[in-house]
């Protein structure tokens, strides 16, 4: 979803790979391992959990990526959790550098690495992110996702935290659960494991560099995700109208409803620019095209 203009906004998934979505955003036999090509058709970029879980793929699978995705796609891979969580970004430089390196045939499609802090990574081991920013490599983009509660709290350890992505032009990620916590877990059946997975973190919104990245986590209730998306409509065109290159990653609770609930509000977001007209219209998934020939 781009707009040359004035800037650009990439809208995607927590993932591309999910068999629930065939006969919708898939076709209804649609292998999951060539289902790449068809995502990239409908959104921009994707937020590449598996790394957190699992490293780097190999540089044969990474390649493979790049000639699938479209040049203005991107891939907004996490580091590993055991350089995040396990070292807690320790004497993490060999191995982190090796995860750049085995990312580097995506070229321009490498979108900025999100670095995601345990929940108990607060102000005393901000050292550490600081050493870790300063050897980042030029060109690729950074994002910091903070979870521990001082960092939401607007005291010292925050300002100090903010000004450290500041410096280093690092994007503070945002996620905003405030719909996925609007009501009990027992409203919806697949609300209680989004909720035990989900830090509950006040919403803080704020742009320390050019790339902002919004995580919006919904709710099984789609008009509780349109009440609580109502102000992000604004302030993504604001950012784009600076020139700013947002990305916006939709999920739902059991991930059944986020490609329809990201076309929902990237249509919104269309609707409420100011140059409506210089937009790409919502992209009809695969799925959906392939059923209208029957």
């Amino acid at each position: 979803m781009v707009n040359e203009k004035e800037g650009r906004l990439h809208l995607g998934l927590a993932m591309w790979a999910n068999p629930d979505w065939r006969g919708t955003l898939y076709g209804p036999h649609a292998p999951m391992n060539e289902s790449l090509a068809d995502y990239a058709t409908a959104f921009s970029a994707v937020e590449g959990n598996t790394t957190f879980y699992s490293g780097a793929p190999k540089a044969e699978t990474v390649a493979a990526w790049a000639t699938l995705a479209p040049r203005e796609f991107r891939f907004c891979f996490k580091l590993p959790s055991r350089l995040t969580h396990e070292r807690r970004l320790d004497g993490i430089e060999s191995e982190f550098e090796a995860f750049v390196a085995q990312l580097s045939p995506l070229g321009e499609r490498l979108g900025p690495i999100m670095v995601q802090l345990p929940r108990n990574f607060g102000g005393d081991e901000l050292d550490k992110l600081a050493r870790l920013l300063e050897r980042w490599p030029k060109g690729v983009g950074c994002a910091v996702e903070p979870r521990d509660p001082a960092m939401f709290a607007k005291g010292e350890v925050e300002k100090e935290f903010n000004q450290l992505l500041i410096t280093h032009g690092a994007d503070r990620v945002m996620l905003d659960v405030r719909a996925l916590f609007s009501t009990p877990a027992d409203a919806a059946p697949s609300l209680a494991k989004a909720q035990s997975e989900k830090p509950k973190r006040p919403l803080h919104v704020i742009s320390t560099a050019n790339a902002p990245i919004v995580r919006f986590i919904g709710h099984a209730d789609m008009q509780r995700n349109a009440d609580y998306f109502t102000p992000w409509v604004e302030r993504l065109n604001l950012w784009i109208n600076q020139g700013k290159t947002p990305f916006l990653f939709v999920h739902t609770p059991d991930n059944k409803a986020a490609p329809w609930l990201a076309r929902q509000c990237y249509q919104r977001i269309l609707d409420a620019s100011s140059n409506p007209s210089e937009w790409p219209a919502p992209a009809a998934f695969p799925g959906e095209r392939q059923n209208a020939l029957f």
